[in-house]
C-alpha cells in the first residue's frame, strides 16, 4: 500500500518567477496519495474509515471527485452519509488506463478537495509518483481504490494477530 503526505511541514518553499515571488508555507501546501485496499463482500468497513474524512472535506468549498467503474452513487446514499449532493460530482464506465489519467489531471487542477477513482491492479512506483505530484500542486487527496474479492483470501493465512514475546515462550 502507498500512502504519501505532506500535511504540517515547517518548510517554505519560495519559487521567483520574473518579478513575482510565490511563497508556499506548511499550511498552503498538502497533498496525499493512498492506495485503500478493500473486501469487495466487506463494503462496511471501507465506508466507516473513509465517510468521516469525506465528510470533514465536504465542508471545503471544493468539489469532491468520484471515479467509477460501472456503478452510480445513489443519491438516497449520498445524502444519508452526510456528504454534500451540491459539490459531489461522479464520472462512471472510464476504462482502468483513463481512470489514472483522469485522477492525476483532476488532482492538479486544484478544484477539488479529494478524488476517488477505482484501479484493479497495483500502482507502479511512476503512477505513484505522478499522483503524488498531481495532488501537491492541486492541493487535493486522491484514494486510490482497490477492490480484492473474498475467494482470493482462501489460499492466504487467516486473519488473526500474532504477538511474539519472550515472556509468555
Amino acid at each position: 500500500m502507498y500512502t504519501s503526505g505532506y500535511a504540517n511541514r515547517s518548510s517554505k518553499l519560495a519559487a521567483i518567477k520574473g518579478n513575482s515571488v510565490q511563497a508556499n508555507t506548511a499550511g498552503d501546501s498538502t497533498g496525499l496519495i493512498s492506495e485503500v485496499v478493500y473486501r469487495e463482500d466487506q463494503p462496511m468497513m471501507t465506508q466507516l474509515l473513509l465517510l468521516p474524512l469525506l465528510q470533514q472535506l465536504g465542508q471545503q468549498s471544493r468539489w469532491q471527485l468520484w471515479l467509477t467503474p460501472q456503478q452510480k452513487l445513489s443519491r438516497q446514499w449520498v445524502q444519508a452519509s452526510g456528504l454534500p449532493l451540491t459539490k459531489l460530482m461522479q464520472i462512471s464506465q472510464l476504462s482502468p488506463d483513463d481512470t489514472l489519467e483522469s485522477m492525476i489531471r483532476a488532482l492538479r487542477t486544484g478544484n477539488y478537495s479529494v478524488v476517488i477513482g477505482w484501479h484493479a491492479d497495483d500502482l507502479t512506483d511512476d503512477e505513484h509518483r505522478r499522483l503524488v505530484q498531481a495532488a501537491e500542486k492541486g492541493n487535493a487527496m486522491g484514494f486510490v481504490m482497490r477492490p480484492v474479492r473474498s475467494d482470493s483470501h482462501a489460499t492466504r493465512q487467516l486473519s488473526g494477530l500474532k504477538i511474539h514475546s519472550n515472556f509468555y515462550h
